[in-house]
């Protein structure tokens, strides 16, 4: 039986120009998944990241903290299968006045909520996306980024039916969200509620046997509640 550890990516620079880099606190959620692991005595046969910077940097330090030994014989692959989709574009394509962070700062700054906002925009954004009706507006489509999460999966599990180690992958919550919706039978609209709530540096557990793939465990975070301080659970 494989197994396979789906990691979201600790917090990300959310509202800076880059999005695409851990904060200071993504760095030691990562860190604290990997002393959890270590102190769990796991090791993993192949580290599978999904192509962006926040990926890499969250493997590299959440591994960075395990014991050498765990991973001697440890196998890095990067597979673009498991990258997150273009939330940018989503967004900008319904709100074209955000093109950049400043001005979504500024409209939010208007607004009597604003903690909310962002959920707010992005929700209607995300449901733009996925109703199908704009494909031709994006570069990639919501079916698109469903079938392309679903293959990166499949190759994963098509090897692991000759192997028993397990998988760990580095990887985003809208990927997560999407293969737990398909392994589940979920509907479309259940993706976002998943995506919401999973937490950065947060473990999901997939077991893969020759029957099938199914979920272990969703959105584990405990390490962050028993190994971090308070603050050290975030969504974004």
């Amino acid at each position: 039986m494989g197994q396979i550890y789906l990691v979201r990516h600790g917090q990300a620079s959310f509202g800076s120009a880059n999005y695409d880099q851990l904060s200071a606190l993504g760095f030691e959620q990562a860190r604290l998944l990997g002393q959890w692991f270590g102190n769990n005595h796991q090791s993993f046969g192949r580290v599978v990241c999904g192509g962006m910077v926040r990926h890499r940097q969250t493997a590299d330090t959440c591994l960075g903290a395990m014991p050498r030994q765990a991973l001697v014989d440890t196998e890095w692959v990067t597979d673009p299968g498991f990258a997150e989709f273009n939330h940018v574009e989503v967004i900008v394509k319904h709100c074209p006045e955000f093109a950049s962070p400043e001005q979504f700062k500024a409209y939010a700054a208007q607004q009597p909520d604003q903690k909310r906002v962002f959920e707010q925009v992005f929700v209607a954004a995300m449901e733009r996306w996925m109703s199908g009706r704009h494909d031709g507006d994006y570069s990639e489509t919501w079916q698109g980024f469903q079938d392309r999460c679903v293959a990166a999966l499949k190759r994963l599990t098509d090897e692991a039916e000759t192997a028993e180690s397990s998988t760990i992958v580095f990887t985003s919550g809208g990927v997560i969200s999407v293969l737990c919706k398909e392994l589940l039978g979920l509907p479309d609209r259940k993706t976002m509620e998943l995506n919401w709530t999973i937490a950065n540096g947060s473990v999901t557990k997939l077991q893969h046997r020759r029957s099938g793939t199914r979920v272990s465990y969703f959105n584990n975070f405990a390490h962050l509640e028993w190994l971090g301080e308070n603050g050290s659970v975030t969504y974004r």
